[in-house]
């Protein structure tokens, strides 16, 4: 019985990690990711896509690693804002547009884009979770 808990332990902090990281990188964009969704915009899903995906990765590194659910909690948090920074990185580094610019105007190349870093910096996150 014991590991069925853990299994629904762990799932509650999967899902409450990705909408807390969810609700945090929707702050620090100038757009709503949902009513962008909403709208049919295909890069936005697919950078939101990432994101779950990026944070999903780290938490499943987390929780293989972690000895309690705290631990797995605290690494789900260090995930997240490490995907942040990543994609904050991503915005400054692209001089010739601005990402977020490019997303809200459905450019889905940049979208792609947005989700190739947040799941590879995901598996270098997770990687480094010791």
């Amino acid at each position: 019985m014991e590991p069925i808990l853990a299994t629904v332990g762990y799932f509650a902090i999967g899902v409450l990690v990705v909408l807390i990281g969810l609700f945090i990188f929707e702050k620090i964009t100038d757009y709503k990711d949902w009513d962008e969704v909403k709208a049919g915009n295909k890069a936005v899903a697919m950078s939101i896509a990432g994101k779950i995906i990026g944070i999903c990765i780290v938490l499943s590194f987390a929780i293989y690693h972690s000895f309690t659910i705290w631990d797995t909690l605290l690494w789900g948090a260090i995930g997240v804002v490490l995907q942040m920074i990543a994609y904050l990185l991503f915005e400054l580094f692209t001089r010739k547009f601005s990402v977020e610019t490019q997303l809200k105007n459905n450019n889905t190349a940049v979208g792609i884009i947005t989700m190739g870093v947040s799941i590879g910096l995901a598996f270098v996150i997770g990687a480094s979770i010791t």
